[in-house]
């Protein structure tokens, strides 16, 4: 498993963490990374992400609200809604990261973590975000 996806994991972790105890995202940061003993080499990384995704939560949680319009986001699962969290700020803001990379992650954390529609769940929200917001961009 490369670094990356380890990674993500570790922000899947700390978001899902902050779901039950909420506040400074450094000290949660911090906190799940010096208890996981979370590897120096994943820390750069999911740092940036924790800390974009904490800047921009409340215009990732909207797009979230209109993508899932059956489901309010306080009955999503923790572990979903962090999935969708991430993938979300990394296909907003991650120029670097193609789309297609950042959904395949999603779905495979989902899978992993979450229950056996996770996988299905997350994959609908965030097509649906790539193809309102995202399509006509260039990043592939």
């Amino acid at each position: 498993m490369g670094n990356r996806r380890k990674a993500r994991e570790l922000v899947t972790q700390i978001l899902f963490f902050m779901e039950y105890s909420p506040g400074d995202p450094e000290k949660s940061f911090e906190l799940i990374c010096e208890n996981f003993d979370a590897p120096k080499s994943l820390q750069t990384f999911s740092g940036e992400l924790v800390r974009g995704i904490s800047e921009n939560l409340s215009h990732i949680d909207s797009l979230i609200k209109e993508a899932s319009k059956n489901w309010r986001l306080e009955r999503m699962s923790r572990v979903d809604r962090s999935i969708l969290r991430l993938s979300i700020y990394e296909m907003l803001y991650m120029e670097s990261i193609p789309y297609k990379v950042s959904i395949d992650e999603a779905v495979e954390l989902g899978k992993k973590y979450g229950t056996e529609e996770s996988g299905a769940f997350i994959n609908g929200v965030l097509d649906y975000i790539y193809i309102k917001y995202l399509q006509d961009k260039n990043r592939e």
